[in-house]
């Protein structure tokens, strides 16, 4: 479907939860950082068993990854399965990835094996009793990230520096590898950059490589465009304003030559429709009244494809 006049889903409340807001990164733990500021390294989260594995009787990490090809056209910088859930989703098929829009800038990722994880974790995922394996945040604001994650999380990976020194993450989860880029921040009303100050965390699984850009404010670099790598699927925020102007990030989108574009970070159908026209002569676009996608390596679509999704809570 090309973009003409779009039936573009209405976005939920902003709110659906209490969220901490500030520059705490010790994250409700007294006097023990989150990250650890001399490697950039991530400190992971052992109190308790994902209670999604429970529920979908699957082992987190009875599978090893299908491997990627994410940086296999880095150094020359080149239809999703349609299926109806339950409050909770279930596992997708083998090779798989399912793709569920949650709200704002948040996306659960679940593999064949049950394996989860939540890109600009709020805290709040739904009323259904969700624990991710692994979440990822920014901080930018407090829509983006929490300093209360819930306890039972293994995995808690921060994309803003600590210490004064930028992250770096490669965390090989066995089903998913989460690995971020950083790039460069700019204070509420232009002011201020901070380096380093956001994290574009991309996650191999079933073969695939997804990007989530974060709360982006720059142009990518060629150093940056090389260390993404290829990209399969990206989730890109299209508010024109609080990131980058839409004329701007589309460019950014043609430079990551993915397959399946995922809007985000959107408060009204028009900031929705004005990002599409941007690309409408070049991108198949796809409306959902769903909240998710299931995709393989092998039903990426032939031309590259703007995929708008209804974001859902899970419930």
């Amino acid at each position: 479907m090309r973009a003409g006049v779009l039936p573009i889903p209405r976005r939920p409340g902003l709110d659906p939860g209490p969220r901490v807001s500030g520059a705490d990164t010790s994250f409700g733990v007294p006097g023990q950082a989150r990250d650890s500021a001399a490697q950039g390294s991530w400190a992971a989260r052992t109190l308790g068993v994902s209670a999604l594995a429970l529920i979908l009787a699957f082992p987190s990490m009875a599978q090893d990854r299908t491997p990627s090809n994410c940086i296999a056209l880095a150094q020359g910088i080149a239809p999703p399965e349609r299926i109806h859930l339950a409050a909770v989703p279930t596992a997708p098929a083998q090779d798989s990835l399912r793709i569920w829009y949650l709200d704002h800038a948040s996306f659960l990722l679940q593999t064949a094996g049950g394996f989860t994880a939540v890109t600009d974790y709020t805290g709040f995922t739904g009323t259904a009793d969700l624990v991710p394996d692994v979440v990822t945040m920014n901080n930018y604001h407090d829509s983006h990230w929490t300093s209360f994650p819930d306890p039972r999380i293994d995995h808690v990976v921060p994309g803003w520096p600590v210490g004064g020194l930028p992250v770096h993450h490669e965390l090989d989860l066995g089903q998913m590898l989460v690995r971020n880029v950083t790039t460069d921040t700019r204070g509420p009303f232009g002011e201020g950059a901070q380096k380093d100050g956001n994290s574009i965390f991309i996650f191999e699984a079933a073969g695939l490589c997804i990007g989530h850009l974060g709360h982006l404010h720059q142009e990518l670099s060629p150093s940056q465009l090389a260390r993404i790598g290829r990209l399969d699927v990206v989730m890109v925020p299209v508010d024109g304003t609080y990131t980058m102007n839409r004329a701007a990030m589309a460019g950014i989108v043609r430079q990551l030559h993915a397959r399946i574009v995922i809007p985000m970070h959107w408060f009204s159908p028009q900031m929705l429709a004005e990002f599409v026209g941007n690309l409408q002569q070049e991108f198949a676009v796809e409306v959902r009244d769903s909240p998710d996608l299931v995709v393989s390596v092998d039903s990426l679509p032939d031309e590259p494809t703007v995929v708008i999704l209804s974001p859902r809570w899970l419930d």
